[in-house]
């Protein structure tokens, strides 16, 4: 997990409960903790069609209009990847039972926000996120160079044969006994159609997924 601010959702009307949690995460020496603390599912529904940069929720299940579960639910449909930690003071396992089933990541029990287990709880399901990140990210690297290495298969049969043509009329055009300036032209000519087939055997021979940003959206393959 990267060092740096953690931005976290608290979903609760528990004013005491939002202001012990902000003291309790001050003390995380690791990890600089932001909390936005809303008072409805209704609300942190709101924050997160807006605000992209939350990384952690920790809701309460008694909420005022919708619940917690309810307020999960509509997180998940919605497709917001962001782990949920459910905080309540019920002890029903069949409450939490139906939680985790959702998707909730963990769920703390209010009369645990005061020993190290709440922090040990936090910091555990944001390592789990940032494993869950990497290995779909290792994931995509993989497709695209699949899919990259099926494409280089087809752009070789294509440019294979013409590039030998190339070299063939350009070894036979300088062997004809050319002005300097126009085997200058030849010879540059040659270099590129060079500089062609090293690109292309390098792409053959990719292991990596070597896709780099170049300009805004576009990507390119760096094949230096």
């Amino acid at each position: 997990m990267d060092t740096g601010e953690i931005n976290v959702l608290f979903v609760d009307d528990d004013e005491e409960a939002i202001k012990f949690v902000d003291v309790v995460l001050r003390k995380v020496e690791e990890f600089r903790f932001r909390i936005i603390a809303l008072d409805s599912g209704e609300a942190a529904l709101r924050e997160l069609e807006t605000n992209k940069n939350i990384d952690l929720i920790i809701m309460d299940y008694f909420l005022p209009g919708v619940n917690g579960l309810d307020t999960a639910r509509a997180i998940f449909q919605k497709n917001f990847r962001i782990p949920i930690i459910f905080l309540t003071v019920n002890r029903d396992m069949n409450l939490a039972i139906e939680a985790m089933k959702l998707g909730v990541a963990d769920y703390i029990l209010k009369e645990d926000l005061n020993n190290a287990f709440f922090v040990q709880t936090i910091l555990g399901v944001l390592q789990k996120q940032k494993l869950m990140r990497e290995l779909s990210e290792l994931e995509i690297r993989k497709k695209r160079l699949e899919a990259l290495q099926e494409m280089v298969i087809g752009i070789t049969r294509e440019v294979v044969a013409p590039l030998n043509a190339m070299k063939d009329l350009l070894d036979r055009l300088a062997a004809k006994g050319m002005e300097e300036r126009n085997l200058r032209y030849l010879k540059l000519m040659k270099d590129n159609v060079d500089r062609i087939e090293q690109k292309i055997e390098k792409l053959k021979n990719l292991k990596d997924d070597k896709t780099v940003q170049y300009i805004k959206d576009i990507k390119m393959i760096d094949l230096s």
